[in-house]
């Protein structure tokens, strides 16, 4: 039968969508829900498996899951990826490498299912325990949570690994074994295999009851998200910087637990005790004048006047240089920045003389003469007047004629770009149709 916790996180007209690896867990989750469907005729099911390429056996385990699903007339699509280990091991690298695939083949509408149980919470709790966690690492898996635009549900937390055993035995399952679950090099299949056992037979009912610890450090995360909603909302500016000078007055705790929900709504994994102490002292408590900037995974703090920054790693602009030839075409820029047009709508932009070259840089240095302005002025002092953070000054696309910066689109024009009794021409920034790299 299906499990009862179905009818209760599914709506009768679902789409869903199985993470499929082809082992018990998923396999019984499949058989389970492929039931459910046949009862509720408006929902939908298909299923996704993901090929990491890291098992001989890894193409094996893709056939399997297609004849399984060509048996129960159910669609599944094989997803390769690559897995590259070396930064933050393999494990997470694959659990990372997965969930992205399956976030980008779910189409609008559709839910994903995943099959961990109640030995995998378990387990999750104890890692999180391992690693110092606090009530927030140790809520370990909530049943529902979000993925991007689409919902993340695991409806069989409160199944036991036992129970799925005795499920797929009852209606004859054929499922496939990953070698790598022996492999004790890997900390959750050392709690798995050594651990758990010893803990399971000297407490029976332990995996329950790590549960019921996780159901109730959840509640506590939810408490405290409801009672630091108001003043959380007060320190976000519309930029989604935080302004953190009202944290320098409060209490350590207090002020924790603000920068772990700023962070959590950046998307950012949650920071260790002693990245939060850094996070205060190298960063927030800095001097004025100082660019402070803390990785933290992969992304990094960064301060600027009183408000601090959540920012993707990307790779510097500093030295690129684009030749823009035709002005009769656009410009794509790099890292997905957008394009830039040449428009005869504004005459503001002076015309190139044929001994000048037109190239986009995103780096300037030295003094600047700004049209209508009298004197120069540093780059610097110029980007400080309009406000603009460092780690900005080096994504926003400069025009040269030749090794003469002319303008910023939006921002400036140089007194040696400046169109005057002549015609000239207008760069338009369309920050929204960059697909470069």
């Amino acid at each position: 039968m299906p499990a009862p916790a179905f009818d209760v996180l599914l709506p009768s007209d679902a789409a869903l969508v199985v993470a499929f690896s082809g082992g018990l867990d998923s396999t019984v989750l499949l058989h389970q829900l492929l039931a459910w469907q046949q009862q509720h005729p408006q929902s939908s099911l298909r299923a996704l498996h993901v090929h990491h390429g890291l098992s001989p056996n890894a193409d094996r385990w893709a056939a399997h899951c297609q004849a399984r699903c060509a048996e129960w007339q159910l669609p599944c699509e094989v997803l390769r990826v690559s897995v590259d280990g070396r930064d933050s091991g393999i494990e997470a690298a694959a659990r990372t490498a997965r969930y992205e695939a399956l976030s980008a083949a779910l189409r609008p509408g559709e839910m994903l299912l995943t099959a961990q149980h109640l030995n995998d919470q378990c387990e999750t709790f104890l890692l999180a325990l391992k690693r110092g966690s606090g009530p927030a690492g140790l809520a370990a898996m909530p049943a529902v949570r979000t993925l991007g635009a689409h919902l993340l549900v695991r409806p069989l937390l409160n199944q036991s690994r036992q129970a799925l055993e005795a499920y797929a035995d009852r209606h004859q399952l054929r499922w496939i074994e990953d070698e790598s679950n022996q492999d004790l090099r890997y900390d959750r299949n050392f709690l798995r295999q050594q651990l758990l056992p010893e803990l399971h037979q000297r407490w029976p009912h332990f995996a329950e009851a790590t549960a019921r610890s996780a159901a109730l450090c959840s509640e506590q995360e939810q408490l405290l998200d409801e009672l630091l909603a108001d003043a959380l909302s007060g320190l976000i500016q519309p930029d989604g910087s935080l302004c953190f000078t009202p944290l320098l007055r409060m209490s350590e705790p207090r002020a924790n637990a603000l920068l772990r929900r700023w962070i959590a709504g950046q998307g950012g994994v949650m920071p260790s005790r002693d990245a939060l102490k850094r996070l205060r002292q190298e960063v927030m408590a800095s001097r004025e004048d100082a660019q402070p900037r803390l990785r933290l995974g992969e992304a990094e703090v960064r301060r600027y006047r009183q408000q601090l920054y959540w920012l993707p790693l990307q790779d510097s602009l500093r030295d690129r240089v684009l030749a823009w030839a035709d002005l009769s075409q656009p410009l794509t820029l790099p890292q997905h920045l957008g394009t830039l047009h040449a428009s005869r709508a504004a005459c503001q932009l002076r015309y190139p003389r044929p001994d000048e070259q037109v190239s986009v840089r995103f780096h300037a240095q030295g003094r600047v003469h700004l049209a209508g302005r009298n004197g120069g002025r540093e780059i610097k002092k110029v980007w400080q007047a309009l406000q603009i953070p460092p780690w900005q000054r080096e994504r926003l696309p400069l025009i040269f004629y030749n090794q003469t910066l002319v303008s910023s689109p939006d921002l400036f024009i140089t007194r040696d770009g400046a169109a005057v009794d002549a015609p000239g021409w207008q760069v338009v920034w369309d920050r929204t149709s960059g697909s470069g790299e």
